[in-house]
């Protein structure tokens, strides 16, 4: 069971055989729970126990399969305009036009689906349902089925759509890096139950997500606001905790609050400040757990502002530095550490 704030993404997350399709199935309608109730704000949308279950097409929910499920025979026009011959007589809070203009769809039209790349083709698929004026968006793994090239192309019109657009969107991943850059809310599932959820940066430090992810993966999520540019170098300064750190990144105004992930092995302790080194980023902290592991000690360090920072050591290291909760330390890690994992956050999210 869980509850989303909306709107927002919420990002379904877990290994493989965890439930998350089968979760968004029974959303849309397409699987009956067993038992149990699924609202969309205040209506009931089923209920097993007063046998509530309302059809599929009354839902009026939008749906993006892993594969794009465009009409073969139809130009690309045509497939947009089916998703709008469903909408008829609901509020429309999008056009023909905008949708086209937002997912750059323009050069397309004329085209058939087996013209266009793999990307292009999820990219009309997202058009298509947001053309049938859904009140949520479903979207089950939809770059799943295309390299990394294309998937670099269709993230950033997926952001578009999460920062213009009041719509809810539900999406399905096993990838942590599209969680980063799409979610607002984070659920995490394991064998079919829902095993935690909140903000991104505070499951972060859950450790049921740190088991999925794995120990490469592990790191503390961080939002941030940008109060200074660098763009001559194509970095910035953000505000995080009662700190400052440097980070790469570009092309956003001042102001503008970023997530960015910082994984526990770029992370470097100290007892002391540190000075000489050009290492350009260090927050001072208080650690606030220790847990041992194969791996050696993960290390939570409280950066204030209700922001922690974890950091990987060995055991060794843990015996020098002599740490317990409630020591002061200094968190330090390369700006380039951070390469890649920042994002402007939707104007109307919630972590």
């Amino acid at each position: 069971m869980f509850a989303a704030p909306t709107p927002g993404v919420i990002a379904l997350f877990g290994p493989s055989g965890s439930g998350k399709t089968t979760l968004v199935n029974m959303i849309a309608g397409l699987v009956a729970p067993d038992s149990g109730e699924i609202r969309l704000g205040e209506e009931l949308l089923t209920d097993t126990r007063a046998g509530i279950a309302v059809a599929v097409e009354r839902r009026r929910i939008g749906y993006v399969f892993q594969d794009a499920r465009l009409f073969p025979h139809l130009s690309i026009t045509a497939n947009l305009r089916y998703g709008e011959k469903r909408a008829r007589g609901v509020p429309r809070f999008i056009d023909f036009d905008e949708v086209v203009a937002l997912l750059g769809l323009e050069a397309l039209l004329a085209r058939r689906p087996r013209q266009l790349s793999g990307g292009e083709r999820q990219r009309v698929a997202l058009g298509r349902a947001l053309l049938a004026q859904p009140r949520l968006l479903l979207l089950d793994e939809p770059l799943a089925s295309i390299d990394v090239a294309r998937r670099e192309e269709v993230l950033p019109y997926l952001e578009r759509l999460r920062d213009r657009l009041a719509i809810p969107m539900v999406y399905v991943s096993h990838q942590f890096e599209e969680v980063l850059r799409l979610a607002t809310h984070l659920v995490l599932l394991e064998a079919g139950r829902v095993v935690a959820e909140g903000s991104v940066s505070a499951m972060s430090l859950r450790p049921e997500l740190q088991r999925v992810v794995g120990p490469d993966l592990v790191g503390a999520v961080l939002d941030g606001v940008v109060k200074r540019l660098d763009p001559a170098n194509g970095s910035a300064e953000l505000a995080i905790g009662t700190g400052t750190l440097q980070v790469s990144l570009q092309g956003v105004p001042l102001g503008t609050r970023v997530r960015l992930q910082v994984l526990a092995r770029d992370v470097i302790l100290a007892i002391q400040p540190v000075q000489g080194l050009s290492v350009r980023n260090a927050l001072a902290g208080t650690v606030t757990t220790i847990t041992k592991d194969e791996w050696g000690a993960l290390v939570t360090m409280d950066v204030g502002g209700g922001a922690a920072v974890l950091a990987r050591i060995t055991d060794n290291a843990l015996s020098a530095l002599r740490l317990r909760p409630g020591d002061a330390a200094w968190t330090l890690f390369k700006a380039v550490s951070t390469r890649g994992h920042a994002f402007r956050l939707a104007p109307q999210g919630g972590n």
